[in-house]
C-alpha cells in the first residue's frame, strides 16, 4: 500500500500513531496529577509548619514600663522568661516554675525574699520562666491560665511582678481542683495594685499559644521538673536547695548567689 499523498493510509501506522498519542496524553496527565500532588503536599506541609510556628500574640514589656525604681529594667527573654533587674548585675538567676506546682510554692516560700533582695541591691537579675506543664493537675487548665496572667501583669507593670508572684503562691489551689477562676486571678491582680484593664487580658487568655510553645521549648531543652533553678546558666543541684527530707532550705539561694557573685 502506498503512504504517499493521495494513496491509502496504512492502518497499522495510524493505529501506532494513535497509541503513541494516547500514551503521551496519559503521561502528561500523570505528570499533571503528580505535580498537583507535590504542590498539595508542599502547601500542606507549609500550612502545618505555619500553624506549628504560630505563637499567636507575643507578650512584650514597653520601654516606658521597663524602667524600675531601683535603676533596673524589665523585659521578656527569647525563652519566654520575665527578666527583672539591673543590666550590669553579675548574677543571673533563672527559675523555671509552674504556678500549680506545690514544690515551686515551697521554693518561693524559702527563697523569694533572698532573690528579691539580690535584685533590688543590684547583685542579681532574676528570670522567671513560668510554664504550664501541669494543666492536667486541674480541671480548668489552671497552669496555662495562671501563666497567661503572669504575662498580663508583667506587661502592665513589671515593678509589681514579684509581689504578684508571691501572692499567687500564697493562694495556690490544690492539685486536682478546678484552680482559681479568672475572676479570682483578677482579684489577686487588683489586690497588688494592678488596674482593672489587666482583667481583660486574663479573661481573653491572650497568650495561650505562646505559653504552649514556650513550655514545649523549655521541656525540650532538658528541664524535667519544676522548680528548676539556674545561676549564670548552670543548674543548681537539689542538694544545694533542699534538705534530705525534701523540704527546701531556708534562704539557700543566698549562698548560691553569693558564691556566683564572688567569681
Amino acid at each position: 500500500m502506498s503512504n504517499k499523498p493521495g494513496g491509502k493510509k496504512n492502518p497499522l501506522l495510524a493505529a501506532e500513531r494513535a497509541d503513541r498519542n494516547r500514551k503521551i496524553l496519559i503521561q502528561v496527565a500523570v505528570a499533571v496529577v503528580l505535580i498537583g500532588l507535590v504542590a498539595a503536599i508542599g502547601i500542606g506541609i507549609a500550612v502545618k509548619n505555619a500553624k506549628k510556628n504560630d505563637l499567636g500574640a507575643t507578650p512584650s514589656i514597653a520601654p516606658t514600663a521597663s524602667q524600675l525604681r531601683n535603676g533596673g529594667t524589665a523585659t521578656i527573654t527569647d525563652n519566654g522568661a520575665v527578666r527583672i533587674g539591673k543590666p550590669d548585675a553579675k548574677v543571673t538567676v533563672r527559675i523555671v516554675a509552674d504556678l500549680q506546682c506545690p514544690a515551686c510554692k515551697g521554693f518561693e516560700a524559702a527563697n523569694a525574699q533572698v532573690v528579691q533582695d539580690a535584685v533590688e541591691n543590684g547583685t542579681a537579675v532574676v528570670e522567671y520562666n513560668i510554664i504550664s506543664f501541669l494543666d492536667k493537675a486541674s480541671t480548668t487548665k489552671y497552669s496555662s491560665r495562671a501563666a497567661n496572667a503572669s504575662y498580663c501583669v508583667a506587661e502592665a507593670d513589671p515593678s509589681k511582678y514579684l509581689g504578684w508572684l508571691a501572692t499567687m503562691y500564697e493562694q495556690q489551689p490544690r492539685e486536682g481542683s478546678a484552680g482559681l477562676t479568672d475572676d479570682q486571678l483578677i482579684d489577686i491582680t487588683k489586690g497588688v495594685g494592678y488596674p482593672d484593664s489587666v482583667g481583660q487580658c486574663i479573661k481573653d487568655n491572650s497568650y495561650n499559644k505562646y505559653i504552649e510553645s514556650k513550655t514545649k521549648d523549655v521541656l525540650n531543652s532538658g528541664v524535667k521538673s519544676t522548680p528548676t533553678v539556674f545561676v549564670n546558666g548552670t543548674q543548681v543541684g537539689s542538694q544545694d536547695l533542699a534538705l534530705p527530707n525534701g523540704e527546701f532550705k531556708p534562704d539557700a539561694m543566698a549562698a548560691v548567689i553569693a558564691a556566683a557573685a564572688a567569681k
